[in-house]
């Protein structure tokens, strides 16, 4: 009893010393006024009544307190001439929204003042702007910045302060510059903090960066509270947060922040200008939990008055409050404090004093407390306070509805004992490193962030209490190249998950460069509509029962409204299979397929190219090619065509001729055995070709076509006009071949529509028997879905680039589908054996060219040097006639060559073979 009665005392006393401390503060700055108001009155100035309702047990409402009062001291000390004097009624709310409702009623019912400076906070000024536009008092404020006292339209309410919102879009401007898209604002919970939220989201929005979570901390929270959230925050993977919370809230949860460990390497913490406008009224334990944190604060230009201010500004606080030992230096707030007490003062002397009276109170017993009278000045201070426009210490002063009009703010970096400015940001010029843009400095200068990087954060982690990131996996009865569900035969239960979507998953996952821990769930089986399943199985994961899903999940638009893509690791498309028909050829023209058109062409040319070669070595020296013009033609060409049948009957005299032709009929020998080989084939195999070449056409017989269940396939068959009774599902390719096998008449179907990687599958296992025809529907492929903004979507979609770009990928195509390549290798050698082409006989005609054209240059050259007289006999020889006269020559026998013989019978061959000219 003894210790509780000391407690008690000892209470009693601060409380009395508190009381007495503030008593003291008041009587100085009365004393100061009463020898004012003195001078004035021999003087015969006006006195004007001005409350002030401000929390003078806050820093903020003495630095306001204090800012007023040197305000109205300097503006009469300059202009004396001034016939009006403003008088301060102050009453201290002491930090409740009832005392500054109670002052507020006490200032207009008692003392009829003509404004009210004041309150502090919002959640004050809620009640106070209502008392005061009923009075028609004007009520001023310099630090009440909540976006929503804006909205209550109250003609009589002036907000010398920028407004919460206006720095959201200076917010989301960093967020788009670092490029991080999710960000968890942490605010506090109650009207100054929620005020704020809806502008912020929006903001954050238009930075394209999604808001997963949103933290709010009473505050009255206890450490064990601010401890909780904050494990819950750590064990989310977002790494950016926003906090919007009064400074001396602030303090406590950054040091909260520090201890927890969340002030380390990857985190990345922005504060608003609530907090960063205050950064010297933070003590030391407190500001080093800070260092690394980014702030939004309104800029202050540097003038010469302000530097006057800063100068004696420790001095002249003292004169206010002598007890205070650490004076903080003044802030934005107490610059805007003299700036609007500056302005009201201005205001008032421009609105005259002809009727500084209330009219009385209209009655009702009822609501007493509220019965307060009408300042007859009201309007005319309105007007006169909406006017003024001067150039302040905090900036240019002008209000527009009310509101005073800047959007300049400053980016600072908290470093050591101090902060650095990093840049600027302003809705004209965005994000500038120079408050005067330049036009080559956008963006901001380094920063160096929580744990001292300069590097940018990523703004997300994988979180390390053990959770593994749930990865959905589709059930399927069929397909299992690309997923399957590993079971033990014994047990029936799952042990692992394979698959070619695996794999990818899995390879891509191994080159993140940082650690992922994951683990595969497979999804339950519905028995939804047709063409559901996959719908609802990504919808899952919108719902939160996974955290990503993996498998043949096709990118589709109706499901990027609620999950998102990477980029998709599989080319696809919609095709139709149909079974194969076998025909008998019976093309009038089949004897030309076995060649290609160029080699029909080659062939030919080299038909006429050889007669040209005998020609030239033979007329010359055999009479069989001698005769007209048109003889020797007909002869060369009949002799280079009958050698296509081996049945040339000329005898060559020349060796040369010989050889070129020995070449040629090895050629012809060649060509003529592979294209007999080749017309047989063709005449006796049947022709293979699609049973359905038309959609259109199994729509108008009405017969059946199948789908694999649960694919977006059925909405494509039900946007042709295909009635649910035409439509039949399969699960597996097997499934399919035995609907085929059916046939439409039987509950079969006579064709299937399917994306290119099943069909590719089901192709694989049944090679010769089906084909694919038209039409192709586009389709995007598959991909990997993860919650909309989800940070590992552009790594995983980087990285899948990565794998399908290099041999990784090769080998997952080769290890799943292999039956695949090697069934589309079958079908490409099988079309191109049908028919042969240039590639196969290059070689050969290669070889009989040169041979030729070597043989004919050489004879030539031989001719040129036995007629050398030709030219060296005549006197002036022209080009010309030597060449007329070399043609004329050449066109003549040889009469130096052994006798030529008439045509001979084939008992004399032997002997005129063994005749030689060259």
């Amino acid at each position: 009893m003894m210790r509780r009665g000391k407690g008690l005392r000892g209470g009693l006393r601060v409380v009395v010393i508190v009381v007495f401390l503030n008593m003291l503060v008041m009587a100085a700055a009365t004393t100061e006024m009463v020898a004012a108001e003195e001078e004035e009155e021999a003087a015969g100035k006006v006195k004007v009544k001005v409350g002030v309702v401000l929390d003078l047990n806050l820093v903020v409402g003495q630095m306001g307190l204090s800012c007023v009062s040197m305000a109205l001291a300097d503006l009469y000390s300059s202009r004396s001439y001034y016939k009006t004097r403003v008088t301060l009624s102050t009453i201290d709310s002491n930090d409740t929204v009832v005392d500054a409702a109670a002052a507020a009623l006490d200032l207009i019912k008692e003392e009829e003042v003509q404004a009210i400076i004041g309150p502090t906070s919002s959640m004050q000024a809620n009640f106070i702007i209502n008392i005061g536009d009923k009075a028609q008092v004007p009520i001023i404020s310099y630090s009440a910045t909540r976006p929503s006292l804006t909205s209550q339209r109250s003609s009589f309410f002036f907000r010398i302060a920028q407004n919460d919102s206006s720095q959201v879009k200076a917010i989301g401007a960093i967020i788009k510059a670092f490029k991080w898209r999710q960000v968890i604002p942490i605010y506090t919970d109650n009207e100054f903090g929620n005020g704020i939220v809806p502008y912020l989201i929006d903001a954050l929005q238009e930075a394209d960066a999604d808001v997963p979570y949103q933290s709010l901390i009473s505050p009255t929270a206890t450490d064990t509270q601010i401890t909780n959230e904050l494990h819950k925050l750590k064990n989310m993977p977002t790494r950016v947060f926003v906090v919007h919370m009064l400074t001396r809230h602030a303090s406590r949860f950054f040091m909260k922040v520090q201890e927890f460990g969340m002030m380390n390497r990857g985190y990345v913490w922005i504060i608003t200008d609530s907090i960063a406008n205050e950064l010297d009224l933070i003590e030391p334990l407190a500001y080093e939990a800070l260092q690394g944190v980014v702030g939004i604060r309104t800029y202050v230009p540097r003038t010469k008055r302000l530097n006057l201010l800063k100068r004696d500004w420790r001095k002249r606080f003292r004169r206010y409050y002598p007890t205070v030992e650490d004076i903080p230096e003044v802030d934005v707030y107490g610059l805007w404090a003299y700036d609007a007490a500056w302005a009201l003062a201005t205001a008032v002397e421009l609105a005259g004093t002809d009727n500084l009276r209330y009219t009385a109170a209209k009655i009702n017993s009822s609501n007493y407390l509220f019965n307060v009278g009408v300042n007859q000045n009201g309007p005319r201070l309105r007007e006169a306070l909406s006017d003024v426009t001067f150039t302040g210490l905090a900036g240019e002063f002008s209000l527009i509805n009310g509101q005073l009009q800047s959007t300049l703010f400053e980016i600072v970096n908290v470093i050591g004992n101090g902060r650095r400015n990093v840049g600027f940001w302003s809705p004209e010029t965005g994000l500038t490193r120079k408050l005067v843009d330049s036009g080559g400095a956008k963006g901001l200068r380094s920063i160096i962030w929580p744990g001292e990087p300069v590097v940018r954060p990523k703004g997300w982690e994988i979180p390390t209490n053990g959770k593994k990131l749930r990865i959905g996996i589709p059930v399927k009865d069929g397909f299992w190249e690309f997923v399957k569900l590993v079971r033990d035969f014994e047990t029936n239960v799952t042990i692992g998950v394979e698959g070619y979507c695996i794999d990818v998953f899995k390879a891509v996952i191994e080159k993140l460069p940082y650690k992922v821990d994951y683990e595969f769930v497979p999804a339950e089986k519905s028995n939804s509509v047709p063409g559901g399943s996959y719908n609802e199985f990504t919808y899952q994961l919108f719902l939160g029962k996974f955290d990503a899903v993996v498998g043949d999940i096709t990118i589709r638009a109706n499901r990027s409204t609620y999950i998102d893509y990477t980029l998709p690791f599989t080319a696809s498309g919609v095709v139709m299979v149909v079974p194969m028909k076998t025909e008998k050829n019976t093309n009038a023209w089949v004897f030309l397929k076995p060649l290609t058109w160029k080699l029909w062409a080659l062939t030919a040319g080299f038909f006429l190219f050889i007669a040209l070669v005998v020609w030239i070595l033979e007329h010359r020296v055999n009479e069989e090619f001698r005769g007209s013009s048109l003889d020797q033609i007909c002869t060369s060409l009949w002799y280079s065509f009958s050698t296509m049948v081996f049945a040339h009957r000329e005898v060559t005299l020349n060796n040369c001729t010989r050889l070129v032709v020995i070449l040629w009929l090895f050629v012809v020998l060649i060509i003529t055995q592979s294209y007999t080989a080749s017309l047989a084939s063709l005449l006796t195999v049947q022709e293979l070709k699609p049973s359905v070449n038309d959609i259109n056409l199994l729509l108008k017989n009405g017969e059946n076509i199948g789908y694999q269940g649960g694919s977006f396939v059925y909405e494509i068959l039900k946007s042709l006009k295909f009635d649910d009774s035409q439509l039949k599902t399969y699960e597996s390719a097997e499934e399919l071949h035995e609907l085929f096998v059916k046939g439409s008449m039987n509950g079969g179907i006579s064709a299937a529509v399917d994306e290119t990687p099943y069909i590719k599958v089901f192709l694989a296992h049944y090679c010769s028997q089906y084909t694919t025809t038209e039409p192709t529907f586009k389709a995007d492929g598959f991909g990997f879905g993860f919650p909309i903004g989800s940070p590992l979507v552009p790594d995983i979609s980087r990285k899948i680039l990565e794998v399908t770009e290099g041999e990784r990928m090769k080998e997952i195509e080769t290890k799943w589908f292999k039956n695949v390549e090697e069934c589309t290798a079958s079908k490409v050698a099988e079309l191109s054996s049908t028919r042969l082409s240039i590639n196969s006989f290059w070689g050969l005609f290669l070889v009989t060219g040169v041979v030729s054209l070597s043989s004919v240059v050489a004879y030539i050259g031989k001719f040129l040097y036995d007629e050398q007289r030709v030219w060296q006999n005549n006197v002036e020889p022209s080009i010309w006639r030597v060449f007329c006269a070399l043609i004329r020559k050449f066109m003549k026998r040889d009469p130096t060559a052994h006798p030529l013989r008439r045509r001979a019978s084939m008992n004399d061959v032997p002997v005129l073979a063994r005749r030689r000219s060259f």
